[in-house]
């Protein structure tokens, strides 16, 4: 790569990561100034009088209200602004491995290229991690996927969005693929899916479906291909199928795979070479409360 589009590429990540901490200073009188008008909304609204703190900046706070719509009413935080442009542009995920990986892993990574689509499988070869994000930002990647294994089984799943995260870390389990599917498989589609996502309650439920589709295009209306991730006590069934109708009242579903169960055990509010980033949430098993709590 030429030195000047090499230098080029650090001054514009060096740009957006003082954005986002620009951004991220942001967040504290704008989550204060958000209660404010709150507050003043439910007095005018119950015609009660307005605190007494808030009488000497209510004209400014009034001003504000009056001129907000449905969209600005709401505090943002950097969660809206990762994923503000979704929907507008397609993504572009780039699908890859572990090192060395083993020839079960490669079928795995391929299907999973096919599954997404507009993605791209590239061989991970001797690359480091820091290697790896910096050519699929100049790639001008959107989200990158990192697929792993334990003696040739798929157990890891990392979903990176880029150019400055959130990066989610999933264990995997039961992993079936195409060809050991029993019926065999139907014939994969290139039409963007439809998404169902069921179960996800919690605030961290929300954002990990937001995660996962924004993964996925926007489908037209009349496609026949399904994608779904199911949670069930913390623990996401993934499907994948076609469906069609032999008749106006009769529905058939076709399984096309891979099939797996994921489990999140980790979000970070930063790309997967950023170490130092903040945790937004991690996956304690060993606390007392554990096998009570839900976390989706």
């Amino acid at each position: 790569m030429p030195a000047s589009s090499d230098a080029a590429s650090r001054r514009r990540l060096t740009r957006l990561r003082r954005e986002y901490l620009y951004r991220k200073s942001l967040q504290g009188p704008e989550k204060a100034a958000y209660e404010q008008k709150r507050l003043v909304r439910q007095a005018l609204a119950s015609g009660k009088p307005l605190p007494t703190e808030l009488r000497a900046s209510y004209d400014h706070l009034q001003k504000e209200i009056s001129s907000e719509d449905n969209r600005t009413e709401q505090v943002r935080t950097l969660v809206d602004d990762e994923y503000g442009d979704a929907g507008l542009l397609e993504p572009r995920v780039c699908v890859t491995t572990s090192r060395d990986p083993s020839s079960r892993l490669k079928q795995f990574a391929k299907e999973m290229k096919l599954l997404v689509p507009n993605s791209t499988r590239i061989n991970r070869g001797n690359h480091r991690v820091d290697e790896l994000m910096e050519q699929c930002r100049q790639s001008e990647f959107t989200d990158i996927m990192i697929v792993q294994e334990t003696r040739g089984e798929p157990d890891g799943l990392v979903v990176c969005h880029l150019p400055m995260g959130p990066t989610a870390f999933f264990s995997l389990s039961g992993a079936v693929l195409r060809h050991d599917l029993d019926p065999p498989a139907a014939p994969m589609s290139e039409a963007y899916p439809h998404i169902i996502l069921n179960n996800f309650q919690s605030e961290i439920g929300k954002r990990v479906g937001n995660i996962l589709k924004c993964l996925f295009p926007v489908p037209r209306s009349d496609t026949k291909r399904l994608v779904t991730f199911s949670n069930d006590n913390d623990f996401i069934s993934f499907r994948h199928h076609m469906y069609s109708k032999p008749a106006h009242d009769k529905v058939e579903l076709h399984e096309v795979g891979p099939r797996f169960e994921m489990r999140l055990y980790q979000i970070r509010l930063g790309t997967l070479e950023q170490k130092e980033a903040e945790n937004e949430y991690v996956l304690r098993p060993y606390q007392n409360t554990a096998t009570k709590r839900q976390v989706l």
